[in-house]
This record gives structure tokens, C-alpha cells and sequence, in this order.
């Protein structure tokens, strides 16, 4: 089980780090922090962002400034307004993001000709050398610059990144070209530089290598940029979901209806929201009667019925009537924030792959710096010519950056936890995603989740010579007027079937048996068949079976009468929601092994296990015994998930290896659980798993990519068979390749419905 509440006593800060740019930042700053007396700290290169957990009262500007002794720059977040948002200057204000394509335009349109001239010997006029030296030089200083910068900050603090390896590539490179062009002969007018795939021998000081400073520096802002920019396109469902909100309001105070902003909305206002209109915050309905479309949040088309009493959600659009809402929630505290929160969570979290990529690209780059050292220095002492063995050290340095390795894992969480985002599915922690790779049973709570956990009219037996809709109306014109669930499932049945209820006169309930009154001058009575014997009304044999039958199936039985007459029966009962067979399914398709869990009886469990296709059935479980089963089910072997939705189900959730908790049930599931189904429909769990699953093996592919590379390259390059030009393109590309396969997951789709 993940979980993201910091310990008793303990208070969780959250940083903006600025300044990284690599995994190894990341883990340079964690560690520094770590070191701290009380202090846990987790960074994520991808978010830029450090969550830190430390004693109650600890200043954070302390925390500030550690980080800022690493080089690196911190800040507390912006504070949030009333739906959580981050105010930001603009809609798509993102000055990193800007500043880095101009620079990368200008490097572009300097270094394309450089490439150009260096690889086609056509393109080589009498001084193409210098001019190369003119357009190059700005690239490699200016363009290079954010690398130099950082190379430099960490070489101030005993430290190597990603950034020493390309600063040192890059410089390495422009140096010694100055050096030919100036001291040796490859300023001659008219001089040639063929492009080679393979070094020969040579005597270095003919040759310039203008195009691998200019082309590295050109390929990795390109790779840096589409990163940056990507990030932020992974995170657009989380601005859009916190976007979702309403921007004023009319809240009524003293009586009197005044328009302000949702920011100024307080705990216990009361605001009216008329048809079409969003509701500002979560609420209770103190006035009026609506449909509420909440299919923003939920995806379900049907809008809900709601009225006096009923809780709302806000950012849900009015679509009815006037309504008048007491707010009970607002800013961080409604459930628009807290969707949004767990999002965050999930994409600020690390997975155990994810610490693996960090501890290695923490040594990662000295090892390499000692490898282009012994590489440089193997060439040389084996004879070869200095432009060789130099040649050499620059392609170790600079197919090694480990930026790969880096992106691997928080891209394809951001990427993954906000398509889950998209589709109702909120994945807590990216812990989860390992226990969806193992789980091979899912347990399903019955009420609420496989069923739909609402009384509902599902059959009516009349006795012989009555008509249907006589019945229908008369019976639920008098419960109706009862606020009892099942006569309220019988009224809304009857209304929907027959029309406008007649009025009631003289009701009365009698406790424990049903309820008596006068519907179009009938004495009408409803309730228990007891009820109706009292009066001598007496259900035929053929009626009195399908009673017994219905009641044998776990169903609500109410016999109807009037006039010295019984005239028939309602059914009532709690019915599988229309997608739950297909969901289970879909879960036996994907390698799981469905089973039902209840506190039902053994039979109301048979029957509802075989409508859904369900074949290993456990009921008449105590809430307290659910655990129990859990845990019985685990010493069997198997890796378990739990979908339930109700209170009695958080202990179980919390016990299961996996928690999915359908986003239509209480709090406190939702709170015990790992994945949250925002739509209360039992084929999420499938979206659910199986994007969970695909977003691990995007990350596995993506560390199988940037190890791979890395291990193969370096040898290659250390061998001198891989010129340094290439070697920086295909470093940027492994990059590119790693945010491309993470995007992918932009397009994971429910299976067909």
C-alpha cells in the first residue's frame, strides 16, 4: 500500500527546485537533504519539484537554503486559490520554456550549416573553415551556455552531472579547433575535411571539429526542449481537470444575492447557481430541485436528480432547475482539488525502478570522466595521432549523458498518471504500478460496486383482472408520500412507468408493516403480506410463489391492496449495474480471477455472481472478517486486489496488495485505496490495471533503452568507431526516444465498448 500522509508529529514541505538538469541534480539534492537530523526528502528531476517531510515547526527557509548551497535554487509553491489552482500570469506563461526555444532556434539556424559544410566536402568553399569558426563559436558559448553555467556550479561543490560531461565535450572540441585552425595547418586556405564514419591516423592538427561542439550543443537543447515541452503536455489533464472549476459566484448574504469571485468564498455561504450555470464549490442543497451533470468529473452522461439535502460537487453544471447551496468545501478541501492532488502525488512519487535509475546515475558520470581519461590516454600511449585519442575521449563524454537514463521513469509516470487522469482513473502513488504487474485475483465488494447499492422497482405480479399501471399509480402515490428507501425506489418506479402520482389522503405508516391511506377515494394499503391479511386480503397461490421465488433470490418483496382485495406485488431490489458482467469479463481476459465478496446471503450472492459471470463466490461476511479473507487469500499465493466502496471496505482495501476504490463511495475507501474510479463503473478497474500495467512497461522499456545504450555505446565510442558528431546525435535521440515512448501512453484507450 502507498501512502502519502507524513508521519505523527511530522509535516510535509514542498519545494520548487530550479536549476536541474539531469537525474544526477536530483539525487545530489535528495542526498544533501537526507543528511539533514529528521529529515526525509524525495526529488523528482521530471516535476521539479522535492517533496520533504520534517518535525513540526521546522522553518522551511532552512531547507531553502541547503538547497541552495548545492547550487541549485528553491522555492515554496505559489499559494493556491479556492480551487486549488496555481495562479500563473498567463494561460501558457512559461518563461524556462521560451527562453529555451529561442535558444534553440538560434543554434539551429548556426549549427545546420556548420553540419553542412564539415559532412559534404561540395559545400567546403576556400574559407569554409572560418566561417564554420564564425558561426559555431556563438553556438558552442552561448548556446552551450545553461551547460557551462551548471558544469560550473557543481565543479564549485566537488560534484560531475550530466552537464560536466556535455560541457566538457563541447569545450574539448571548440579548443582544440581553435588550436588547429590558429597553430595548425587546418587554417590553410582551401583546406578539405572529408567526413569520416571511422578515425585514421593523423597528425590532429588539420583537422577542426567545429560541427561536433556546434551539433552536440544543437541535438541536446533539442532534446531539452521537446523534454521541457513535454512535461508540460503531460501535465495538461491535471491543468484542465483544476481548470474545470466555476470563476464567480452568487452568493447571498443578509438576504440580499451578490456576485463575487470563487476565491471569496467561505465555509457555511450560501449561493444560488441557476440552470446552466457551475457550481461553485462542494455543498448541500438547502433549496430547490435539479439534475446536476457531473459528467466533467465522473464521465457518466446521466445527469443526478438532487434536492433539498443533497450533496453536490462543485465544478458539476446545474442542468434543471434553481438551486440554493450551503458550501461545505473549498479551496484544497473539495474534491476537484483532491482529484487533482492525487494526480500531483502520483507524478511527484517514485517507483523502486525509478530509485534504481537515480542510485546509478548518481556515480554514473565520474565513471565515465574516468573512462574518456583512460581512453584518451590508451590512444595515446598505443601511438596513436593526438586527434585520435582525442577524438576518442570527446565521443565517451558525450554518449554517455545520462539524460535518458533520467527521463525514463517520470515521464512515464506524468505522462500515464495523467491519461488515468482523462479517463476517471486516479492512480495514488507510482508505487501501485508494481502491484498491478503481480496481482492475480480481484476481490469485488457486491453493493455498490458490482451492483449499482439503490433500491429499484424491477418487477411487478398482479393478481388476476388488475391492470398494471392502476396498481403502479395508486401504490406509489401512498409511498410517495413515505421518506422510507424502498418506498422511494417503489415511487420513482411508478413514476417513471405511469405518470403524475394521484394525491394521498389520511396517510399513515405502521411501523414495521407498511403504510395505509385514501388514493382517489380507495383505501389502498401497502407493506408486508402480514399487513394485508390483517385486513383479509390474501395473495393467490400463483402470486404467493412468485413472493417466494423473488424473496429466494434475496429480493424486497411488498404486496399491494384495496378495496378487500389483493391486487398484487411489487419487487424490489438492488440491481447489477448494466456494465458489470462486461467488466468482469474484461478482468478474466486480462489474467485475473474474479470474486465476490459479501455479507449477503450465500443464495442473493449465487445469484448475483451468476448474472456477472462470477464463479468463486465467499458471502454472509462480517465487515469486520473482510480483511480476514484478504489475508486468507494472500497465505494462499495470491496477489490480491480489492475493489469495494463503502466504509466496511477501507480496512480491506487498505490489507489488499492493490486498493480500487470506486470514486462514487465514501471517503474513507477512497483514502485507503491505491487507485480511485472516479466513475463508479467496474470497467475503470480494467482501464485501471491495464494502463497501470502499460505505464510500467513503458518505464521498463525506457531504463532497457537508456542501460542498453549506454553500456553498448560507451565501449564503441572508448574504441574510437563512433565519431563524436554521431555520438551526440544519438545521445539526444535516446532522449527523444525515451519522451516519445513515454507520449505513447497519451493514446492508451479503453478496451472497445
Amino acid at each position: 500500500m502507498s501512502t502519502s500522509a507524513p508521519a505523527s508529529g511530522t509535516t510535509g514541505i514542498e519545494l520548487e527546485i530550479g536549476g536541474m538538469t539531469c537525474a544526477s541534480c536530483a539525487m545530489r539534492i535528495e542526498k544533501k537533504l537526507n543528511k539533514l537530523d529528521g529529515i526525509t526528502a524525495t526529488v523528482n528531476y521530471a516535476t521539479e519539484k522535492a517533496k520533504v517531510t520534517v518535525p513540526d515547526g521546522y522553518d522551511a527557509a532552512a531547507l531553502i537554503a541547503e538547497v541552495e548551497k548545492t547550487g541549485y535554487t528553491a522555492a515554496l509553491p505559489a499559494p493556491k486559490n479556492v480551487k486549488g489552482v496555481v495562479e500563473q500570469d498567463g494561460e501558457h506563461s512559461d518563461p524556462e520554456l521560451d527562453s529555451l526555444r529561442t535558444r534553440l532556434i538560434v543554434t539551429v539556424l548556426l549549427t545546420i550549416p556548420v553540419i553542412a559544410m564539415a559532412m559534404v566536402p561540395a559545400f567546403q568553399f576556400t574559407y569554409w573553415q572560418w566561417a564554420s569558426l564564425a558561426l559555431a563559436a556563438p553556438v558552442i558559448v552561448w548556446g552551450a551556455l545553461p551547460f557551462h553555467r551548471a558544469a560550473w556550479t557543481n565543479l564549485k561543490h566537488g560534484a560531475a552531472t550530466m552537464d560536466t560531461l556535455i560541457s566538457m565535450g563541447t569545450s574539448a572540441a571548440f579548443l582544440w579547433s581553435l588550436y588547429a585552425l590558429f597553430f595548425g595547418t587546418a587554417g590553410t586556405p582551401g583546406m578539405v575535411h572529408p567526413f569520416e564514419f571511422t578515425l585514421a591516423p593523423s597528425d590532429g592538427a588539420a583537422n577542426i571539429y567545429l560541427e561536433v561542439g556546434a551539433g552536440v550543443t544543437m541535438f541536446i537543447l533539442a532534446g531539452r526542449y521537446f523534454e521541457k515541452r513535454s512535461k508540460r503536455q503531460a501535465g495538461a489533464a491535471l491543468r484542465a481537470l483544476l481548470e474545470l472549476g466555476a470563476k464567480e459566484v452568487a452568493v447571498l448574504r443578509d438576504g440580499v444575492e451578490t456576485k463575487i469571485p470563487v476565491e471569496d468564498l467561505h465555509v457555511g455561504d450560501e449561493f444560488i447557481v441557476r440552470p446552466g450555470e457551475k457550481i461553485a464549490t462542494d455543498g448541500i442543497v438547502t433549496s430547490g430541485t435539479s439534475a446536476v451533470d457531473a459528467s466533467m468529473l465522473t464521465g457518466e452522461s446521466v445527469p443526478v436528480e438532487v434536492g433539498e439535502g443533497d450533496a453536490v460537487t462543485g465544478a458539476t453544471v446545474n442542468a434543471g432547475g434553481r438551486l440554493v447551496i450551503r458550501a461545505t468545501r473549498i479551496g484544497s478541501d473539495t474534491q476537484l482539488a483532491q482529484m487533482a492532488q492525487l494526480v500531483e502525488d502520483a507524478q511527484t512519487g517514485k517507483a523502486e525502478v525509478q530509485r534504481l535509475a537515480d542510485r546509478i546515475s548518481g556515480v554514473f558520470v565520474p565513471i565515465v570522466i574516468v573512462i574518456a581519461v583512460v581512453a584518451l590516454g590508451g590512444w595515446l600511449g598505443a601511438g596513436f595521432p593526438v586527434a585520435a585519442a582525442f577524438t576518442a575521449a570527446v565521443a565517451v563524454l558525450v554518449i554517455a549523458c545520462p539524460c535518458a537514463l533520467g527521463l525514463a521513469t517520470p515521464t512515464a509516470l506524468l505522462v500515464g498518471t495523467g491519461r488515468g487522469a482523462q479517463m476517471g482513473v486516479l492512480i495514488k502513488g507510482p508505487e501501485v504500478l508494481e502491484s498491478t504487474r503481480k496481482v492475480d485475483t480481484v476481490v469485488l465488494d457486491k453493493t455498490g460496486t458490482v451492483t449499482s447499492g439503490k433500491m429499484t422497482l424491477v418487477d411487478v405480479v398482479l393478481e388476476p383482472g388488475n391492470d398494471r399501471a392502476e396498481l403502479l399509480r395508486l401504490a406509489g402515490a401512498l409511498e410517495d408520500a413515505s421518506e422510507h428507501p424502498i418506498a422511494q425506489a417503489i415511487a420513482k418506479g411508478a413514476t417513471q412507468e405511469a405518470g403524475i402520482l394521484a394525491a394521498v389522503e389520511g396517510f399513515a405508516n405502521i411501523e414495521g408493516k407498511g403504510v395505509q391511506g385514501v388514493v382517489d377515494g380507495r383505501a389502498v394499503i401497502v407493506g408486508r403480506e402480514s399487513l394485508l391479511a390483517e385486513w383479509s386480503q390474501k395473495l393467490s397461490r400463483e402470486v404467493a410463489s412468485a413472493k417466494a421465488r423473488a424473496e429466494s433470490e434475496g429480493k424486497t418483496v411488498v404486496a399491494v391492496g384495496w378495496d378487500g382485495q389483493a391486487r398484487g406485488i411489487l419487487v424490489v431490489a438492488d440491481t447489477v449495474k448494466p456494465t458489470s458482467a462486461e467488466a468482469i469479463a474484461q478482468l478474466k481476459a486480462i489474467g485475473l480471477t474474479p470474486v465476490l465478496l459479501t455479507g449477503d446471503n450465500e443464495a442473493v450472492a449465487r445469484q448475483i455472481a451468476l448474472e456477472v459471470g462470477i464463479e468463486e463466490v465467499i458471502a454472509e461476511v462480517l465487515p469486520q472478517d473482510k480483511v480476514e479473507v484478504i489475508t486468507r487469500l494472500q497465505s494462499e499465493g495470491r496477489v490480491v486486489a480489492m475493489i469495494g466502496d463503502g466504509v466496511n471496505d477501507a480496512p480491506a482495501l487498505a490489507q489488499a496488495d492493490l486498493g480500487l476504490a470506486m470514486g462514487t463511495g465514501t471517503d474513507v475507501a477512497i483514502e485507503a485505496s491505491d487507485i480511485t474510479l472516479v466513475r463508479g463503473d467496474l470497467r475503470s478497474a480494467v482501464d485501471a490495471i491495464r494502463l497501470s500495467r502499460k505505464t510500467l512497461s513503458t518505464i521498463k522499456t525506457n531504463l532497457f533503452w537508456a542501460f542498453a545504450y549506454n553500456v553498448a555505446a560507451i565501449p564503441v565510442a572508448a574504441l574510437g568507431l563512433l565519431n563524436p558528431m554521431l555520438a551526440g546525435a544519438a545521445m539526444a535521440l535516446s532522449s527523444v526516444f525515451v519522451v516519445g515512448n513515454s507520449l505513447r501512453l497519451r493514446g492508451f484507450k479503453s478496451i472497445t465498448r
